[in-house]
């Protein structure tokens, strides 16, 4: 059974799923099986990170890819330093 995510580490986990794919994007039927969420929290999710700008959108073969932005990686690098230093306290974000 899956452990329930919260905005936090469903934010962590696009951002992850994003930068994996470097500067080629992550379309949104990709990203929508890997974060494992319907189309329209994703909608929800990609329309805050895009506006914060930690995401950008990049048009790849006449279609929308995702990519992530300097900003982003920082949040990125910023939010697993934290989810590590909680984990070695015994706690789960």
């Amino acid at each position: 059974m899956l452990a329930y995510r919260n905005s936090t580490k469903i934010v962590g986990d696009i951002l992850e799923f994003t930068e994996q794919t470097g500067q080629q994007g992550i379309n949104t039927t990709s990203l929508l099986a890997k974060a494992n969420l319907s189309h329209t929290r994703l909608s929800k999710f990609m329309k805050n990170l895009t506006g914060a700008g930690l995401i950008a959108t990049k048009e790849i073969d006449k279609k929308n890819a995702f990519v992530i932005t300097q900003k982003g990686r920082q949040y990125l690098e910023s939010y697993q330093k934290f989810s590590d230093i909680a984990e070695s306290f015994g706690l789960e974000l």
